[in-house]
């Protein structure tokens, strides 16, 4: 969550500028967007899972890889590719939730 908190405030600083990162609609303005979302937003959910007493590795492992993915991949197109590496770790992670 802390990361995802500093990125937000480091993107922050060029947000106000129409032309920032490319504009509002630029691939990379997105997702770097969506790397300081998914740094908070699954920082929460495994806080929350940690706390409920179900750590899971999974969770953890995509909760990590979906922000270093989407910022790879505002830094180079190519890297977006990669997107099934995170997508697969959260869903085992929701799979392993529901078989007792």
């Amino acid at each position: 969550m802390l990361a995802g908190l500093l990125s937000g405030a480091i993107l922050g600083l060029g947000f106000h500028r129409a032309d920032f990162l490319g504009g509002y609609d630029s691939f990379r303005r997105r997702m770097l967007r969506l790397g300081h979302i998914a740094c908070c937003a699954l920082g929460m959910l495994n806080l929350m899972v940690a706390v409920a007493g179900h750590a899971s590795p999974w969770l953890l492992a995509g909760g990590v890889a979906m922000p270093v993915v989407c910022f790879l991949a505002a830094w180079r197109k190519p890297f977006r590719h990669l997107f099934v590496i995170p997508v697969a770790c959260l869903l085992a992670a929701v799979i392993r939730e529901m078989i007792p």
